[in-house]
């Protein structure tokens, strides 16, 4: 709910603090006293358009914030969420700055956003009726959504969205499979062609890799030779490097013993010498009798590596990819030549996926024109009271087509009408309703959707246009009832509504100076009394008016 509202510089106001709590809180005053400033001002901070008539006269800029305070879970977090701003658990305040030239700027807890964003935020949180162009009830988008809160039709909503899912994907897997049966019965004689090419070559896993190093060492078989009889001669060279260390160790061996463990270092050292050149010549001779320096050999290695790069080349892939290409190839002609079973199975899942969404969709319609039965009956209730039992209100449902908009939600297409007489033709409430009709006609659904609705602050400008006596009364009962489940803030000149709210705000309009101020001030027991008896006698305020203001505070606390 709306917490806080803090106005600075816009038209009389120039700087206002309210908060706010629970209930319905009513806005009294003088006409023309500024209490459609505080709606300009509010609506401003929730992402309306905003106007350079705003901007308090000799000021540079306006800002507005209103900062609210909901329950966890609320659909606007994940909104916020979507947009990368996580505020859950925090007071969300929206703020809104408007300079002279037109030029405004948007903020959510401080964070530069969009005004767009602070529309959709701002449509979330507060609804206002009678001051605004774009009040959600009117809005036919919004009904199929409020009807199914009201059924409380969560569950079956989430099957249906599930089902929907499920078939269009199938309907996809259809359609890939189909479209690539047609590309390959176009390309059949290349298919067969290009899967025999594979086929005959047999390109295996990791096969390019070992025949570039294969060919690395046959191109370079010669060197290596040459280098390895090099290094043979070398350690053969005279009587042999190994026979050499030999000797030097007979030489040693018969005075070790004499020489005091001075000479066993060296005696180990040229044993090992002597075993690591024995060892080398071996594994050197074992290196030349590996070396392959047959050409023929290289010639082959050379026109399997060189085919399959080719092959590669003109399949425009990795030689690493042949062997997955050749299976892609042939599944794609066996599909062919299976006669199309693949894609008549996945016809059959799709034709079942869709059986299942239609089953269920239908269960949810169903759903829906039982609920649509007890919203018109719950409306028709209130409408009675506020001087509106001639209309009648009617939720009508319409099944869609399927190419006109099956989808997540179902196939039902769900609007608000209203018929003003008996007889007359049902309507659109934007078209059908006058103003103050149209306000009415809003309180009752408001009343009757108010637990079902998750916008928390509902606004009414002068919803009692046009009223008095016991439609006022009743007026203000709703009013006052449907501030046990939401916040409700409404402007009115109707003492009867006035006695009816939980806390009463005064809306004035003072000269200081030569400037004109618009304040707003809180009223307790006593101002209250005045304030309303005022209301109901003019600026005079007679005994009989308080005694009148009295009686209605007492009925309205009962």
């Amino acid at each position: 709910m709306l917490s806080r509202l803090s106005i600075r510089d816009v038209v009389l106001i120039e700087r206002l603090e309210l908060e706010f709590s629970g209930g319905l809180c009513v806005l009294t005053g003088e006409t023309g006293a500024g209490k459609s400033i505080l709606l300009d001002s509010l609506g401003l901070a929730l992402g309306a358009r905003a106007e350079a008539r705003l901007v308090r006269h000799g000021a540079d800029q306006s800002v507005v914030t209103a900062e609210f305070d909901l329950d966890p879970g609320h659909p606007v977090y994940a909104l916020l969420d979507e947009h990368g701003l996580s505020v859950e658990g925090e007071p969300l305040m929206l703020r809104r700055t408007l300079g002279r030239d037109g030029r405004s700027r948007a903020f959510l807890n401080d964070q530069s956003v969009s005004v767009g964003l602070l529309r959709q935020v701002g449509d979330e949180l507060v609804e206002v009726h009678g001051q605004f162009d774009n009040q959600r009830l009117l809005n036919p988008a919004t009904h199929l959504g409020l009807l199914d809160a009201h059924g409380g039709h969560d569950a079956l909503r989430g099957d249906v969205a599930k089902a929907y899912r499920a078939w269009r994907e199938a309907a996809q897997a259809r359609i890939r499979a189909q479209e690539e049966m047609q590309a390959a019965r176009r390309d059949e004689d290349y298919l067969r062609h290009a899967v025999e090419e594979l086929k005959s070559l047999g390109p295996e896993d990791g096969e390019e890799e070992r025949l570039a190093h294969e060919r690395q060492m046959l191109m370079h078989g010669e060197k290596l030779v040459d280098a390895m009889n090099a290094a043979n001669k070398a350690l053969d060279s005279g009587q042999g490097v190994e026979r050499m260390l030999r000797d030097a160790l007979r030489a040693l061996e018969p005075v070790a013993e004499k020489a005091d463990g001075i000479l066993d270092a060296t005696l180990s050292a040229l044993d090992g010498a002597a075993e690591q050149v024995a060892v080398a010549a071996s594994e050197l001779d074992a290196a030349a009798n590996r070396v392959d320096l047959d050409p023929r050999h290289l010639e082959q290695v050379e026109e399997r590596l060189f085919a399959l790069r080719a092959l590669a080349r003109k399949h425009n892939v990795d030689v690493v990819n042949l062997p997955g290409l050749y299976v892609k190839l042939s599944a794609q002609l066996e599909s062919i030549e299976d006669g199309g079973q693949r894609l008549e199975e996945l016809a059959r899942a799709e034709a079942q996926a869709r059986g299942v969404y239609a089953e269920i969709a239908t269960q949810l319609s169903q759903a829906r024109r039982e609920a649509a039965m007890g919203l018109d009956k719950a409306v028709g209730v209130e409408l009675e009271p506020l001087k509106l039992g001639a209309a009648e209100f009617r939720t009508t449902i319409q099944t869609q087509a399927e190419e006109d908009g099956w989808g997540e939600t179902g196939w039902d297409r769900v609007a608000f009408e209203v018929a003003t007489n008996p007889g007359a033709p049902a309507g659109p409430l934007a078209k059908i309703a006058s103003g103050g009709e149209l306000s009415r006609f809003m309180l009752a659904l408001k009343v009757v959707l108010a637990q079902s609705d998750p916008v928390p602050t509902l606004v009414f400008d002068e919803v009692d246009s046009g009223i008095g006596g016991a439609v006022a009364d009743a007026v203000g009962q709703r009013l006052s009832r449907l501030g046990q489940d939401v916040q409700v803030l409404v402007v009115t000149h109707s003492p009867q509504v006035a006695a009816r709210g939980a806390w009463h705000m005064h809306v004035a309009k003072a000269q200081e100076g030569e400037h004109v101020r618009t304040t707003v001030t809180p009223l307790d027991a006593t101002e209250r009394e005045h304030e309303i008896a005022r209301m109901l006698s003019g600026e005079s305020v007679t005994q009989e008016a308080r005694g009148a203001a009295q009686s209605l505070l007492s009925g309205a606390a009962e």
